[in-house]
Formats: structure tokens, sequence, C-alpha cells
């Protein structure tokens, strides 16, 4: 069988409707956990749930050490979050207190950077992952360490907050200073994966690169973008959303913009989408035709790649949407179909995949897509949000810059339901869904919903 007949094969065991019916799981399947960026599948779907209540708060957090850059996750009744002052909480669940906590290292002082919007410390920035099986979570702080930044992938025991490991994940030749690890993290046959970019500003001599780690701990493997001496940037940041794994263990990632960006000058691999093996050796790629220019321009790809059947949609700053085909993605200039600015503004962050369609992290509010017959087709455009979507109990769910929760028809596009949760450390909070509670990230906590069961 063939990696994408494996992948329809696994993603046709969960049903789901994208109409005004509820959004539920097929008979007898329970919902699912939330372990990483956009849920178990990295599809941001929530199955099994009715209704999420948004009258008032299940509960809110207390205010939490640094801000929250990522995603919560969630494990049996810990939710999981991490924050830029190097603190990963365990939260209930039911009540929100704080089960336990644990400061991983001391975060790197925003001044010590060269360039950057995050302040004012820089700890943990990607979204955790859980091992569910080893009952563990897995974080990459930046740290702050005998008067240097680097970065450390450490290891926490779900239910204690124990630390089962401690191990620094910089490439070798790297300025970790220069780099941020921002992509949420992802797990591929027992081993962390995960990407690096820039501080905001791409100053400094970084690369992009997507490193794998053992659990256990061990050597890394790491891919590098704009390998050659004379290269630079080719960031690995998703606007946080996590490498997409799929069931044959493949990685797939968009690469923002590159240091070429004349006429003349070789192709480094940025602005594209790239498949890699498990083992990191690159499978194939494509890249807009005008990836020069576009990397001048800093209207680079920029957004996790949908996965849709035999399909991959693309997106990023340029405000495009790219139909790929899945086992050819045909280089440099050779998509299948381009919806001309599908987004007003950029594409930033991860997508929610419901069947065919895929709702895209537009900044200026959510752009809902469709695969039809070999073509891209807008179904509707949303003027309000603007965070990654994640789609749960018949609503399109996205946070806004203005600090309220807006639940969208997942037809229409229209608002249904909203609730303002507060300010929010970033422009790309997005909820999770678990355990009968809508999770939202605000600046210094988490606020939760009821999500109702069917």
């Amino acid at each position: 069988m063939s990696r994408v007949g494996r992948w329809a094969a696994r993603a046709a065991v969960v049903l789901v409707a994208w109409a005004g019916a509820p959004l539920v799981a097929g008979a007898g399947t329970p919902p699912l956990g939330w372990s990483g960026y956009h849920g178990p599948r990295g599809d941001g779907v929530a199955v099994g749930y009715t209704r999420v209540d948004t009258a008032r708060p299940l509960w809110r957090s207390g205010r939490l050490d640094g801000q929250l850059y990522g995603q919560p996750v969630v494990d049996g009744a810990r939710v999981i979050v991490a924050t830029e002052a190097d603190v990963v909480y365990a939260l209930s669940a039911s009540s929100g207190r704080v089960v336990w906590s644990r400061r991983v290292g001391a975060a790197v002082p925003a001044a010590a950077l060269p360039c950057g919007d995050i302040t004012p410390t820089v700890g943990i920035t990607g979204t955790p992952v859980v091992d569910p099986a080893r009952g563990e979570v897995f974080v990459v702080a930046d740290e702050w360490s005998g008067g240097r930044a680097r970065h450390v992938l450490v290891g926490l025991d779900v239910a204690s907050g124990r630390v089962e490991l401690s191990e620094v994940v910089d490439p070798p030749r790297s300025d970790p200073a220069a780099a941020l690890q921002r992509t949420g993290l992802a797990l591929d046959a027992g081993r962390v994966v995960f990407g690096f970019g820039g501080n905001y500003g791409d100053c400094g001599a970084y690369r992009g690169r997507l490193v794998s780690v053992p659990e256990g701990g061990g050597p890394a493997r790491v891919f590098t973008v704009d390998a050659r001496a004379s290269e630079r940037e080719g960031a690995i940041w998703m606007g946080g959303a996590a490498p997409v794994v799929d069931a044959a263990g493949d990685v797939w990632v968009e690469v923002g913009n590159g240091s070429s960006s004349r006429p003349g000058q070789p192709y480094d691999r940025s602005d594209a989408v790239l498949e890699l093996s498990s083992s990191l050796r690159l499978r194939q790629l494509f890249a807009p035709a005008d990836w020069a220019r576009e990397n001048a321009a800093d209207e680079d790809l920029s957004a996790a790649p949908a996965l849709v059947g035999s399909y991959v949609v693309a997106s990023g700053k340029d405000g495009n949407a790219y139909l790929l085909s899945r086992d050819r993605l045909g280089g440099i200039g050779h998509p299948l179909d381009v919806l001309g600015r599908a987004c007003a503004g950029a594409v930033d962050g991860g997508v929610a995949v419901v069947g065919t369609k895929v709702v895209l992290p537009c900044a200026d509010g959510p752009v809902a897509v469709a695969v039809v017959g070999g073509r891209l087709v807008r179904r509707w455009s949303a003027t309000v949000g603007g965070g990654p979507p994640v789609v749960a109990a018949g609503r399109v769910w996205t946070v806004g810059p203005d600090g309220v929760l807006y639940g969208l028809d997942p037809v229409t596009g229209r608002v249904r339901q909203r609730a303002r949760v507060g300010a929010v450390a970033n422009h790309f909070p997005t909820p999770a869904v678990v355990d009968g509670a809508l999770l939202v990230p605000v600046s210094q906590g988490v606020v939760a919903y009821a999500a109702r069961r069917g």
C-alpha cells in the first residue's frame, strides 16, 4: 500500500460532518485527547463534542509566571502549559488549580538577544508534546547559562513534574542567541521533532533547522535550510504550528524566507513545502516560481502544510493558497492550482482540516477553502479572530488580538458565539478541546469553557 493509501485508511476511522450538524466521531469512537499542537492527529479537530458553553467560564487559572506563546496540551486530568519564564505547569482539568510546577532553567533576558519581540524574557515558546505511553511531556527551553543562551530539550513526568531528560539541542556551529525554537513539538516513532527559526527581525547568522532527538536522549538528527556557507535564514517556524508527521513517519514543514533573494542566486530550499523522511532526508519540495521575490519581500510560506487525502494545501504571507500533489509536490513553480489572495493578509500558524476542507489561519480572520475536482475553492472568509483555528461542537473556534474567542458557523463563517477571554500574549493563540473543556491560552493563564459530549 502507498504512503497515501495508508494515510487514507487511517483517516477513514474518524468521520466528521462539515455542515451545521455537530462534529461527531464514528459510532462508539470516544473523544480523543490533546497530546500536541492541534490535537493528536494535528488536524485541529476535536471529535465527540456537541456544544461549548461560552456564557461563562468553567474556570480561570491563576496568574502564571511568564507569558504563554504555546497551546495547552492535555494528558488525562492534567492540562500542561509552558511559559516564557521557563516554567512548566500542570493544571487540574476540572478546576484549573496548579497541581505541580517546575522551573526548568533560567529564561534568557530579551535584552541579551540581538533582536526579537518576546519580552521581558524568552523561555519556552513552542507548544509542548506529551507521549501518553511514557507519561512524559517534552518542551524546548531557551536557557541562560554561564552568560550565554542555549536550547535544552526537557522531558518531565506528567504526574509529578520530575525531570526525566535534559539535553542541549543546539545544532553544531549554530548561534543559539540568534535562534528561536518556535514550532510546536511533535513525536515520530520514539523521537521528538521540532524546528528552529530566528528571532523577530531575522537578525544574526541563524539557519532554519529541523531537529529530531530520541525521547530517551541521544544524538540528534538535523536538517538544515540555507546550508551553503554564504547562506542564512530559512526559518522553520510555521507561526507556532508543529511539524506534521504522516502515518508513514514522514515529516512535513513549511519554510520561511531565505537569504537568496535576487535573480541568478541559487535556490536555497527556502519559501517552500518540504517532505522529509523520519531520518530527516529530503524527499521532495515545492516552492513558488517567484520564491526569490517573496524572500526579498518577506512573503514566504509560514503556515502548517495541510495533508488532504492525496493533496497538500500550503499557504503563507503572500495570502495565496497552493494545491499540490502529495506524491509529487512539483518542485519550483509547479502547483496543481493556486487560489490567489485566498487571504487578504498573511497566513501564519496551524490549520484545521475537516475532510476535503481546510480552514486557514489568516491574520485578519480565518478563511475556509475546499479541494473540489483537483481545484481549490474558497468557501467563506471571516473578519474576526485570526488565531489558528480549531473545530469542535459544530463551530470553528478562533481567538482574536482583541482578546475575544469566536465560534464561527462552519458553513458560512458567521459568528455564532463569542466570549471575552482577556489579553493574549501574541497573535497566534489557539484553543485546545478535551476532557469536557475548551481551553484558551491568554497572556499569563488559561480560561476554560465547558465542552459537552454527544
